[in-house]
């Protein structure tokens, strides 16, 4: 295989063929690839004569010697170094040969891969380059991140909605907003000031801590309910309980001016039972009586009762007058803004 022309060598099998149908040769169709080619190339070595005019066939022939004339070249220079008469045309030859031998060596793999790239067709590099992917554009990236953004969006908002929060919120913020939300929120303040000093809590027992958690040991309190059986109970809540509900509430009822009244008729409806204007008034008129006053309404109220009442309500008597007059003002602005 290394003595065959390299023209033979890189043909394909199919024009392999096709020069075996030229030279008529017989019992080729079942030859391999090199059988064939060693049967083209005795074919024309044997036939050079008949087949070194044709064009078809000139890159065969065209190489650097053909054998032939390899052979003819070969027993020329052994006769003239027998005769010892040098042979010029065979030096200037291998002169010429090993120059193009040595531009071969010098070659670089750059050069070499510049040759293989453009030895191709352009349909193999447009199909090669169809196939390299390329990297979207920004614009196709900002598109996808605002559509993904967007998605993102609606789904938190169809979670928040279904969750409810924003309904229960908007309730509880309907039951907050008038007086008499006011006014229950400031007597639960004052109402948990005074439990923790007429009814203190006491130890009950212990949860113990979890090692594996790291949880320490929890003591548990609860309110002292024996106290609910003796006076040192009932006097400061009644106290408390008398100056800043019941009584107000009952001068609130009979002086109410929420009621309507359309001319010289006075209407039976009214936009509250107890006004809170009066209710507020009567409050801040007590503490001020009770607690810096020392009135004690003919001895029905005790100095140690008083004095328990101040000292546990948050703010002491001030606290009780500020949450007076915050329930006023409340009353008054609500009323100017139904007018």
């Amino acid at each position: 295989m290394s003595g065959l022309p390299s023209w033979l060598t890189k043909q394909r099998k199919t024009e392999l063929v096709g020069l075996a149908e030229l030279l008529h040769l017989k019992g080729y169709e079942d030859l391999k690839k090199s059988d064939l080619e060693l049967a083209i190339d005795k074919h024309l070595r044997a036939h050079e004569k008949d087949f070194a005019k044709d064009p078809r066939f000139a890159p065969y022939f065209n190489r650097t010697s053909s054998p032939v004339k390899k052979e003819a070249t070969t027993a020329a220079l052994i006769a003239s170094e027998a005769e010892g008469k040098p042979s010029k045309p065979r030096g200037r030859r291998v002169t010429k040969v090993a120059d193009e031998i040595g531009h071969t060596d010098e070659s670089s793999p750059d050069d070499t891969r510049r040759t293989a790239l453009a030895t191709r067709t352009p349909r193999s590099i447009l199909a090669s380059a169809s196939n390299v992917p390329l990297p979207p554009s920004p614009s196709v990236i900002a598109d996808a991140v605002d559509r993904r953004t967007a998605a993102l969006r609606r789904k938190a908002v169809k979670s928040w909605k279904k969750s409810g929060v924003t309904d229960r919120a908007e309730g509880l913020r309907d039951i907050l907003s008038s007086v008499v939300s006011v006014e229950t929120v400031i007597l639960l303040i004052e109402a948990f000031g005074l439990r923790t000093e007429v009814l203190p809590s006491r130890y009950a027992f212990t949860i113990p801590g979890i090692a594996a958690l790291r949880t320490p040991d929890w003591p548990v309190f609860i309110p002292d309910l024996f106290l609910l059986l003796t006076s040192t109970f009932w006097a400061p809540f009644t106290l408390w309980l008398s100056t800043s509900l019941f009584v107000p509430l009952l001068f609130s009822y009979f002086f109410n001016l929420t009621i309507k009244t359309k001319g010289a008729i006075r209407s039976h409806s009214a936009a509250y039972k107890f006004d809170p204007l009066t209710f507020n008034l009567t409050k801040a008129l007590l503490a001020y009586l009770v607690y810096y006053q020392g009135v004690k309404f003919g001895g029905l109220l005790g100095y140690n009762s008083v004095y328990k009442v101040e000292g546990s309500i948050p703010g002491g008597a001030d606290g009780l007058l500020i949450g007076s007059a915050i329930g006023a003002i409340i009353s008054v602005y609500e009323a100017v803004l139904k007018k």
